[in-house]
């Protein structure tokens, strides 16, 4: 595992809609305001072109790809990539791109040139993987002549634009001895970073981050009043006991197929997805995960997946200091190094453990107190319990609090507060 991923973040860049032009040039103007926001690791959706056939709406799917080793010229040119990824690099940012190696578009070069690196159906013509992703045709990885290509595709972006690692789609659909292999080869080049759209454990036999969607779909059931706060609690002791101390786990409470397809953060937890942000990005071995326009004062925009549907940005993005300093504490404070064996993590009790959510983060004098109102009421309550010691600082008021057992919490609706010292 690179030591920086420990402490790191992922902002996902859907280019299309990023802005009204939807172009690699026109998202590099961002870079700055992205960089003072702390963001770190910038994942851009694919970037290769789409296939014309079976294409759904008006710009297809970003993962119906009909070429590896090219660029959408709906984004501009190779040039243009190899630009931005220079620039945002020069800033401090890492770049990784979404790598979508289960399944190809329809008119895919190699479904001309290699007709036997597809799956077929009975009749012995191409399949779609699945019913509804009818725009895209299932690979095979019994073939080996398959597997040398993915391969070879990859490091094609590795060489010509040094990216630092891959966000691979549906990683778990491809076996993992290919990603074993294709590790193993990339990184002959310089170590990277690994992302695996996937909850399998196994996965991290290859990949340093895995995604949280149980955690999502718990924290959507909660917000809707469908669980209580021990399902929380179940979710998260089950990814301790499934997951090693060193996994890291990409948390969220938006993304590109949230958005589109089940609606914006907003749309699926109310006020509860700023304090589930806040769970996102401080629990144990947490990556987090923020999804573009996120940072906005009220992201409500439900973004269409198959056509141009620019991010409406605001005059002011409310959300920025928010994430800002969250940012700021993880690279700052050991207590929130992901991966790593020492540190600690505690449940508070409270006097009210019906809606207030505690934990306390611990790495040798490095401590965060984490306090979530997760409920649409005003909350007074109690910490409990001996753990808390000494003083600690608000990281949004800035303020210095002794927090113990006799610490009253008035926290508003859907309220937290971050402490730390």
């Amino acid at each position: 595992m690179i030591e920086w991923a420990r402490n790191t973040n992922i902002y996902e860049v859907n280019v299309r809609q990023y802005t009204d032009e939807g172009t690699f040039r026109a998202f590099a103007t961002h870079l700055p305001r992205l960089r003072e926001m702390g963001v770190e690791v910038l994942w851009f959706m694919p970037i290769t072109p789409i296939s014309q056939l079976n294409r759904k709406g008006s710009l297809g799917s970003y993962y119906a790809c009909c070429d590896y080793c090219a660029i959408n010229p709906e984004f501009g040119t190779l040039d243009d990539f190899k630009s931005l990824v220079k620039g945002a690099k020069l800033m401090g940012f890492k770049v990784i791109i979404d790598w979508v190696a289960n399944h190809t578009g329809w008119d895919h070069v190699w479904t001309k040139s290699n007709p036997d690196f597809y799956k077929k159906d009975e009749k012995g013509s191409f399949r779609s993987p699945f019913p509804d992703w009818e725009d895209t045709l299932q690979l095979d990885y019994t073939n080996p002549q398959l597997r040398n290509a993915m391969i070879s595709a990859m490091k094609f972006w590795l060489k010509e634009c040094d990216i630092d690692g891959f966000r691979c789609d549906m990683a778990h659909l491809v076996p993992l001895d290919f990603w074993k292999e294709a590790r193993l080869q990339l990184e002959k080049t310089k170590p990277l970073f690994w992302l695996a759209e996937t909850e399998d454990p196994a996965y991290h036999a290859v990949f340093d981050a895995t995604y949280g969607w149980e955690l999502l779909h718990i924290m959507e059931k909660y917000s809707r009043g469908e669980v209580q706060m021990n399902m929380i609690d179940s979710i998260l002791h089950r990814y301790t006991e499934k997951f090693s101390s060193t996994a890291l786990r990409a948390y969220f409470t938006s993304n590109h197929d949230e958005n589109s397809h089940s609606g914006t953060e907003y749309e699926r937890m109310g006020d509860a997805a700023v304090p589930f942000a806040v769970l996102c990005a401080t629990w144990t071995n947490a990556v987090p995960l923020v999804y573009s326009g996120q940072e906005l004062p009220v992201m409500k925009q439900r973004i269409k997946f198959f056509d141009h549907d620019p991010i409406k940005w605001a005059p002011t993005f409310a959300m920025h200091d928010f994430y800002r300093r969250i940012f700021f504490l993880r690279k700052s404070n050991a207590a929130l190094l992901a991966g790593d064996e020492d540190v600690r993590t505690f449940r508070i009790d409270t006097s009210d453990n019906s809606r207030i959510f505690s934990f306390l983060k611990k790495k040798g004098d490095d401590e965060v107190l984490v306090i979530l109102n997760l409920s649409n009421t005003a909350t007074i309550g109690k910490l409990k319990g001996s753990l808390l010691q000494g003083d600690f600082i608000d990281l949004f008021t800035e303020s210095a609090e002794t927090p113990g057992p006799d610490t009253v919490l008035d926290l508003p609706p859907w309220g937290y507060k971050i402490l730390y010292k």
